[in-house]
């Protein structure tokens, strides 16, 4: 097997493709999509957005301090590409892309009531990287959709089929190969 060399870039691929939703301090709300997400740590729960000085969203989150990360479907998969290629300057993004705004309880920007996961965000630093400004934010509170529940409390994402983004393409994730530990798990 041969190796070519490409140049230095982000290769790290897949990355979940997730909907941000931000407010001003007006009140002005919008959406933007956001493959540059990330978990930082478990305790405190913490997470990372980067997004790009120019964009809409950014002055948003700069000015409230708050944003929410809404994890995306193969059902969203339309609506999560339109957030991510027009602006909110020119359109309203909740009503084109038919997506319903509903109140956090801890941040200013609402949360998208179609997606089966909202994550609430408070931003505690902010860091200037060049092409993107990286928002590290500690997660504030966490909201799912009932659906994805059983009978025992356990939570299925699974089921709402999630999707990913590789190379400038939309996928969802397909068939289960494992469970964290079953390679090293004894057989009965």
């Amino acid at each position: 097997m041969a190796k070519i060399s490409f140049k230095p870039g982000n290769m790290l691929y897949p990355l979940p493709a997730v909907m941000v939703s931000v407010a001003d301090r007006e009140g002005r709300t919008n959406i933007i999509t956001v493959a540059w997400a990330g978990t930082i740590c478990t305790n405190p729960p913490m997470v990372s957005i980067s997004v790009r000085p120019s964009r809409y969203s950014h002055h948003m989150i700069l000015e409230t301090g708050g944003f929410v990360i809404n994890l995306t479907t193969r059902a969203l998969v339309r609506a999560t590409d339109y957030c991510g290629v027009r602006s909110g300057r020119d359109v309203d993004k909740w009503k084109e892309a038919g997506l319903t705004p509903m109140r956090s309880d801890a941040v200013d920007a609402p949360c998208i009531a179609e997606c089966p996961v909202n994550i609430e965000c408070r931003v505690v630093r902010t860091e200037q990287l060049g092409s993107h400004d990286m928002f590290i934010a500690e997660v504030a509170a966490v909201h799912v959709d009932d659906r994805y529940m059983d009978g025992k409390g356990r939570f299925h994402l699974e089921d709402a089929r999630p999707i990913v983004y590789s190379h400038g393409e939309y996928y969802d994730l397909g068939e289960k190969l494992g469970r964290f530990g079953y390679s090293v798990q004894k057989k009965p």
